[in-house]
């Protein structure tokens, strides 16, 4: 189909365009009928505006594979009539007979007896052709070997004048070329000894060039050391400056300090005497009050006694009197005992209070007690920190001195490492110098995008961390300058490709470059490499290049991949002769190289371009930059270190100093702290005492309230009287007297102990008032004379500062002179180093003109070789053109003049132009046509053999072509007898088979067709048509050709032998589109009868019918029902019922 035509089926009318539709079968694959191993099968089709697709269980397929798949499960290509489509059966009701015969012959194949009928008969053509032109060039070649025989005689003498020419030219030919080696041996001969002579300047051109090399080296590091050892100078000159400034700075300090040592001297001796008086009287006086304090707490403690015993007497009287005055106060006992127990309870309060008052007091003494004792404790401690003070000072400036020698050294030490690092820095910047000159170097060796490309392969390995990224092959191999030509030259631009682990850092790398356009690099994958072993030769005169370069074992793929292949011989000679026999490139050390087609290339290569002396005097110079820049980092390192180390120790000296500071200014403070606790302690020594005492009023106090407690409940359980009792009278007249004797002896003891305590006090206002604040003030002296001690202690340290700043300043002046004397010698040196090299330079380049005139010499002797060897060639040639040369030609003409040989030459050619007519090739062409003569004499052969064959396999085609179709007429002419039969049970049908013998046009039934075939044994081809002959009333009467009935009868024909068909040549399924759509009704239900046992009789048949009739709904298992909506076909299942007033409802 045409794109027109497959839009138009695809879409009609209006709206967007439809691109593509399918139609898609599922076969039920129980049976196993279509070889999938499923139990389904899914065929689609797929039609697009171009072409259409087929699956197979959603997978494509071709046509073929599809039309192979259904033949092989029993849908046959030559019937097609298990699908009857509308118009189907109309087609073969008004077919005609040789139509018929026609559709017989498709049923039963004969369509592949046809096709391989006709082939064979093509070939057959083809052999008769072939056979034809074999025998005009039998009958050509026989004429041509006629004529060959007399051409002979005449080409045997032209070939005896003709081997005489050759070997007269053959003569001549090859003594130019022994003339021409000879020249060439001379050539060679000569060349070699200016080669000798080349190669001897050369190499006195390498020792001067590396002579130079050395002296340039030299001489830079006799600069870059005068260029340090004057930065040091500097350094040096500075710090010596520097030091005679802190020298001075340290006399006058020393100076000062001297001056005041004497005038505190004095002052100490005096202050020496004083503290030691008021010590002694303090001394006295102590011993005084403790002679004084137990006689005065003797006599304290004797009064304190008498008087609680007076207390207690007037206590008791003044009971017994109030005692008396109740007894007349109250008229009774109930009111005495009210008024007793009123007391009482005022009593209880009383002591209740008083205890409370007691226990505050106590608590109150015990807190003031503990309080001087702590006060007592701290001015102990601050006597002894004064008495202390001056060994403190001591070692703080030890502290403060050792402080300081440590922060000095620390500095020197700085100093050094600055020093270095100023070296260093110079080293570096020179260094730095060097390897960007020799990076030029190597750059001018490739070209430009090369250069950028490994500079940025560099830089991306080292910021991404990559580390399958290995370096270039120069920079990642080592050989000996004797074979560094052979290598470079072999190589090439091999020496910058850059070797990697794999291909994917490869592409990490590549991709990275692209994106920064960095340039452009060859990478060696490892992984990728595959170098085949190569055939080398195994001699003394040659030695694989592999074996002289030494690498890690890890880059072998990649080393042997560009030098696996290649020798290296002692001449090109030699390189020649191997890089042929055995297929390998081979190299002198020279660079002279021979490769295994036979080309040459060599000359001079000049040295000083080496690219693998470039790469590793990069890697030297970068190496050296990496070494001093983590030398330069590390000592970056120790000089923050060193800066750390110094501020700490400036801030354990500043710690130091602070702490003699506070020692120093302490002293004003602790006697301010002294005085005020000594004020402190006194008060709470005088609290202490009015506490005691008032402890011992609150005692004397609960004492009384207890016996007036004790005398309230004795009274209360007493008899009401009015007046004392004897015993109390008693009592009261005797306290009285008691009372008067106690009271004399508290008057004694209270005027002796007043008199001690005069005396203690008085001892004890001299201490406070006078000793002890003498005995400050001399200890605040004695705290400044140890300033003093201090001061000298400082002199001591300038004066030791002094002598290490000498000692330091002469180091300086040493270290600057040596470093002038070394700084004379370097450029003493440098003077010398530099004459040196410039009459190397001289002699260099008076070798290097040498070396020029010395090369074009050769040059024009390798030109006047070339064209010899040109020349010799060009006899080897000619000789070659001779072709093959007699055995007589090598000696016939050995020593024969070459004059003779010319003349006789001339000779042989003008006798050869008498055969200028002749066939140079008769004996060659004889033989040649007897040759073709043979092989087509054999050729005919074999195509009568073939056309023998060709005819035998046409006589069993046609044979089994005519069986096929009498068997296919025979079983579709019974099917169609016994079908027609149960379709119409009353009537008989028949086919009939017409022969061109049937001059009368009578009709022979099958029998007879049967039996003249079996006996006679016509041929098929006398087959005209298949008629149709059938009764619809009787099996006997008079049966009716198919032209003769009416269209209902022609329709149930046409069926039966549809039916027929099917039954010859089964299907697993048949597809009938409305066949009953012209029957009548009786007929219409035999049909479907007849489908229905059909199927039921079948295994695997099964039967789709579309169809307008009740006949067909009946004996249908499932009814589908198609509706239109929407522009939409659906298909449904429906019920009998339904589908029976579906079909009822289209009645017209």
């Amino acid at each position: 189909m045409g794109r027109e035509e497959r839009q138009a089926l695809l879409h009609e009318g209006s709206g967007s365009a439809v691109m593509s539709a399918y139609v898609e079968i599922i076969f039920d694959n129980s049976d196993e009928r279509f070889p999938t191993g499923k139990d389904e099968l899914i065929l689609r089709r797929t039609i697009g505006l171009k072409k259409d697709e087929y699956s197979l269980d959603r997978k494509n397929a071709t046509k073929a594979d599809v039309m192979n798949l259904l033949e092989s499960a029993g849908f046959s290509r030559s019937n097609p009539y298990y699908i009857v489509p509308q118009g189907r059966v109309t087609t073969l009701t008004n077919m005609k007979d040789p139509e018929r015969l026609t559709l017989l012959k498709e049923v039963a194949g004969t369509q592949v007896y046809e096709a391989r009928r006709t082939e064979s008969l093509r070939i057959m053509t083809d052999t008769l052709n072939k056979r034809s032109k074999i025998d005009e060039l039998l009958d050509y070649i026989k004429d041509r070997l006629s004529e060959l025989e007399e051409e002979k005689e005449e080409l045997r003498n032209y070939q005896e004048k003709d081997r005489e020419r050759r070997s007269l030219e053959y003569t001549i030919y090859h003594r130019e070329q022994v003339e021409i080696a000879n020249a060439l041996d001379s050539i060679d001969e000569l060349r070699q000894h200016g080669v000798y002579d080349n190669d001897d300047s050369r190499e006195r051109y390498l020792r001067s060039e590396q002579e130079i090399a050395t002296l340039t080296t030299q001489i830079a590091d006799f600069k870059q050391q005068t260029e340090q050892l004057r930065l040091e100078k500097k350094q040096l000159e500075a710090e010596r400056k520097d030091t005679a400034r802190s020298r001075a700075k340290v006399e006058l300090d020393i100076k000062s300090l001297t001056e005041g040592q004497s005038r505190a001297q004095e002052l100490k001796y005096q202050h020496d005497s004083d503290l030691a008086d008021v010590q002694n009287a303090i001394q006295e006086r102590n011993d005084e009050l403790s002679t004084i304090l137990p006689e005065y707490n003797m006599r304290k403690d004797k009064e304190n006694k008498i008087k609680a015993q007076l207390d207690e007497a007037e206590s008791i009287r003044q009971r017994l009197y109030a005692k008396q005055g109740r007894n007349s106060q109250f008229k009774s006992k109930k009111q005495r005992d009210d008024w007793l127990r009123r007391e009482v309870d005022e009593v209880n309060v009383a002591l209740a209070k008083r205890k409370a008052i007691f226990m505050e007091v106590s608590e109150e003494i015990q807190e003031l007690q503990a309080n001087i004792n702590t006060l007592e404790t701290e001015m102990a401690q601050l006597r002894e920190s004064f008495d202390s003070r001056g060994d403190s000072m001591q070692t703080i400036s030890q502290e403060v001195q050792q402080a300081k020698d440590e922060r000095d050294r620390l500095i020197d030490q700085r100093k050094e490492l600055w020093r270095e690092e100023a070296k260093l820095e110079a080293t570096i910047g020179n260094v730095k110098q060097q390897l960007e000159q020799a990076e030029r170097k190597l750059s001018h060796t490739m070209d430009q995008n090369t250069s950028r490309g490994l500079a940025a392969v560099r830089r991306i390995k080292n910021q991404f961390n990559l580390e399958g990224v290995y370096g270039t092959m120069a920079e990642l191999m080592e050989v000996s300058e004797k074979y560094r030509t052979a290598v470079e030259v072999t190589a090439g631009n091999s020496l910058f490709h850059y070797i990697v682990d794999n291909d994917a850092t490869a592409t990490k790398v590549l991709e990275i470059l692209q994106s920064e356009r960095s340039g452009r690099v060859t990478f060696m994958p490892l992984n990728r490499l595959n170098p085949q072993p190569a055939n080398l030769p195994k001699a003394n005169d040659v030695v694989a290049m592999m074996d002289k370069i030494k690498f890690d074992p890890v880059y072998k793929k990649a080393f042997q991949q560009v030098f696996g292949k290649t020798i290296i011989c002692p001449n090109l000679g030699v390189a020649g002769q191997y890089a042929r026999s055995h297929g390998v490139s081979a190299i002198t050390p020279e660079g002279d190289r021979s490769d295994k087609r036979g080309a040459l290339s060599g000359g001079y290569y000049d040295n000083k371009n080496s690219r693998l002396e470039a790469v590793k005097t990069v890697g030297k110079w970068r190496d050296e930059y990496e070494e001093h820049k983590d030398h330069s980092l590390q000592l970056r390192s120790q000089v923050e270190a060193m800066d750390q180390q110094i501020t700490r120790a400036v801030g354990e000296l500043q710690k130091v100093e602070q702490k003699r500071q506070r020692l120093e200014g302490l002293y004003g403070p602790l006697k301010l702290d002294l005085r005020s606790k000594s004020a402190q302690l006194e008060k709470q020594k005088d609290n202490l005492v009015a506490k005691i005492r008032s402890k011992e009023n609150v005692e004397a106090s609960l004492k009384a309230l207890g016996e007036q407690m004790t005398s309230y409940q004795a009274e209360l359980s007493s008899e009401f009287k009015k007046a004392l009792s004897p015993d109390e009278e008693h009592q009261l007249e005797s306290l009285s007297l008691l009372i008067q004797d106690l009271g004399k002896k508290v008057s004694d003891l209270s005027k002796s102990r007043s008199e001690l305590e005069a005396q203690k006090s008085m001892i004890e206002v001299e201490l406070r008032e006078n000793l002890y604040q003498r005995l400050d003030q001399l200890t605040s002296l004695d705290m400044e004379n140890a300033e003093s001690i201090g001061s000298q202690s400082n002199l001591k340290d300038s004066q030791r500062e002094l002598k290490s700043i000498s000692k330091a300043y002469q180091i300086l002046e040493n270290r600057l002179r040596e470093i002038e004397t070394t700084i004379d010698d370097l450029e003493g040196k440098l003077a010398v180093a530099e004459r040196n090299k410039a009459e190397k330079t001289l002699a260099q380049e008076e070798t290097s003109r040498s070396i020029e005139r010395q090369q074009k010499k050769i040059e024009k002797s390798m030109a006047k070789k070339s064209l010899l060897t040109e020349k010799a060639a060009q006899c080897a040639r000619d000789i070659r053109d001779l072709g093959v040369l007699p055995e007589e030609a090598f000696e016939r003409f050995k020593n024969t003049p070459s004059n003779t040989i010319v003349k006789r030459l001339h000779k042989v050619h003008e006798s050869l132009k008498g055969f200028s007519h002749i066939n140079k090739k008769a004996f060659e062409q004889y033989t040649s046509f007897t040759k073709q003569r043979v092989v087509l004499t054999e050729r005919r052969q074999e195509l009568d053999s073939s056309q023998t064959s060709i005819e035998q396999l046409i006589e069993v085609l046609d044979h089994r072509k005519d069986e096929a179709i009498e068997r296919t007429f025979k079983q579709v002419s019974k099917e169609f007898a016994k079908i027609f039969e149960k379709l119409v049970p009353a009537g008989r049908g028949r086919l009939v088979i017409q022969r061109k013998t049937d001059k009368s046009g009578a009709n022979r039934d099958v029998d007879d067709s049967e039996d003249e075939a079996t006996n006679r044994h016509e041929s098929v081809e006398s087959y005209t048509g298949v008629g149709i002959s059938v009764s619809f009333n009787s099996k006997h009467d008079e049966q009716q050709r198919i032209q003769q009935l009416s269209g209902g009868q022609k329709s149930l024909c046409a069926l039966a032998l549809v039916f027929a068909i099917q039954q010859c040549d089964p299907a697993p399924f048949y597809l009938f589109d409305e066949i009953d759509a012209n029957l009548d009704a009786q007929y219409r239900t035999a049909v479907a009868s007849m489908l229905q046992s059909v199927a039921e009789s079948s295994e695997n048949g099964q039967f789709i019918c579309t169809t307008f009739r009740p006949e067909m709904v009946h004996v249908a298992d499932k009814c589908y029902g198609v509706a239109y909506a929407n522009k939409t076909s659906s298909i449904d299942v429906v019920r009998r019922e339904e589908a029976l007033s579906f079909v009822d409802g289209q009645k017209p």
